[in-house]
């Protein structure tokens, strides 16, 4: 699969100075780990959860996970495994037309991903692994070998991804200590972990909050301060951490409004699209795309979402500019250190301090590609959205 895949060549090409290259679930998974984008969540109890699936690919989602969790009420359990497993054995009897997104089933027990994977069958094969709710150091062990143990008896590369969500992660006085034992857990199955997922909705439960969608994350300080310490153990650049994605954005209808919209119209009006900014407004997304620029500005990866319409905004944001992409070349092209003027002529880069920052653009450029010059993320999300 690739990034933009489903839009017209001729307008890939206009949008594009570098192409965003294709992977597929068989990539390293630090490849993976960015090309999530936004990760789109569905209940396994929708009936037509394949045609779903196939819907899904053809709009541009690249990563989906079927959830048999939070999503599913305690009593529709059993009928949502069987009917997960139906539906997963329908995707690999009659393949869609278009490669299916990256797979993840999101489990309650460590039980259930053994129990899941035999009864897939075959089917499996269309997984690429597992998300671990409320994952701390007690449980998150038994989660782990659990996904482990699938992968040897299938023989398939099964990953997981971990979901901090517990009261401990974002209670002041334990969280440093769960960090820290959930850092030295992961350490030990890093060639398991695609990535770290934040459960923002449980994180504000803890305080009976909720964020507003004229309000981002950040602004809800408890959690804000959450998510700084888990990319602060768990995101460093040193070759300890791992890709942490952005926590889910949970809204896709515009509600009673406090404040003027955050998106400034100039940039829709140079390019012809202020039809585009009013819709975006319409559907509360402009709270979106200010949530995604501060999760990049934040270190934060990718995105849970929860309807499609959200999927354009967020691969939109996540194509490397052309200017931050000279400024990454000129940095990883100097050995021995040093500083110069950018290529744009507006800052300075450091060959030292900047490229760990460098290197995980590039990264990004490579699976979400890189823009032309003076394309912006208007057109992109024009074009990635309007079909």
């Amino acid at each position: 699969m690739r990034h933009f895949d489903h839009i017209d060549a001729a307008l890939r090409k206009h949008l594009f100075f570098r192409h965003p290259r294709r992977f597929d679930r068989h990539d390293d998974p630090a490849v993976l780990a960015v090309a999530l984008g936004a990760t789109l969540y569905s209940p396994a109890t929708r009936p037509g959860l394949a045609a779903d699936v196939a819907k899904a690919a053809r709009a541009g989602v690249t990563s989906l996970v079927v959830c048999l969790e939070d999503a599913v009420a305690d009593a529709d359990l059993p009928a949502a495994e069987r009917n997960a497993v139906a539906q997963f054995r329908r995707l690999h009897t009659e393949p869609p037309a278009v490669e299916p997104p990256l797979l993840f089933l999101r489990v309650r027990t460590p039980e259930q991903i053994g129990e899941i994977t035999a009864r897939l069958g075959p089917a499996a094969a269309l997984l690429t692994g597992f998300v671990l709710p409320k994952f701390d150091p007690d449980t998150g062990g038994a989660f782990l070998e659990a996904v482990a143990a699938a992968a040897d008896r299938t023989g398939l590369r099964l990953l997981a991804m971990p979901v901090l969500e517990s009261r401990e992660a974002v209670h002041a006085e334990t969280r440093a200590g769960l960090l820290r034992d959930v850092a030295a857990l992961l350490a030990k199955h890093r060639d398991l972990v695609l990535a770290v997922r934040i459960g923002a909705t449980d994180l504000s439960a803890a305080y009976g909050l909720r964020r507003p969608p004229d309000l981002t994350i950040y602004d809800i300080a408890p959690v804000a301060g959450a998510i700084s310490d888990i990319v602060n153990v768990l995101g460093r650049a040193d070759g300890t951490g791992f890709t942490v994605t952005g926590p889910v954005w949970e809204y896709f209808s515009a509600g009673e409004r406090i404040f003027k919209p955050q998106l400034r119209e100039s940039p829709f009006v140079a390019q012809r699209a202020v039809p585009l900014r009013r819709r975006l407004i319409g559907s509360d997304l402009d709270g979106l795309l200010r949530e995604v620029h501060l999760d990049k500005a934040n270190g934060l990866t990718g995105k849970t979402v929860i309807h499609p319409s959200h999927v354009a905004a967020v691969h939109a944001l996540s194509v490397v500019t052309h200017e931050e992409y000279c400024d990454a070349a000129d940095i990883l092209g100097v050995t021995g250190g040093g500083a110069m003027a950018s290529a744009y002529a507006n800052k300075m880069n450091e060959a030292k301090p900047h490229r760990a920052w460098a290197e995980r653009l590039m990264l990004r450029a490579r699976v979400f590609g890189v823009a032309a010059e003076g394309v912006t993320f208007v057109e992109l999300l024009d074009a990635a959205g309007s079909r």
